[in-house]
């Protein structure tokens, strides 16, 4: 399926409205952990087409860090049913992400 590239202006429509699990990976080019993280991200999008898994630049949409408290990246959210239910900061092993979905 891929990874969907959220923003500002589709945030709403590609998470909130999703019919499916949205695993959101929020980053920077600058971050490190984040670089590290994105492979692993990349590879759920390819292995579970149930989960609908995105990626936030923070750089260019910073009002989405601000309107979920985002302090610290790589930041993983997780979304069902249009509702934030998990959360996990800085670098964590795959199957750690798929248990917070």
């Amino acid at each position: 399926m891929g990874i969907t590239e959220v923003t500002t202006e589709n945030f709403d429509t590609e998470v909130l409205q999703s019919e499916k699990p949205v695993l959101i990976d929020f980053w920077a080019d600058w971050c490190n952990p984040c670089k590290m993280l994105s492979p692993l991200v990349e590879e759920i999008a390819n292995e579970h087409e149930e989960i609908k898994v995105c990626k936030v630049n923070l750089e260019e949409n910073e009002d989405l860090a601000v309107r979920f408290k985002i302090h610290s990246i790589p930041t993983l959210l997780i979304f069902k049913n249009g509702e934030l239910t998990n959360q996990s900061i800085g670098f964590v092993p795959k199957d750690t992400i798929l248990s917070l979905l």
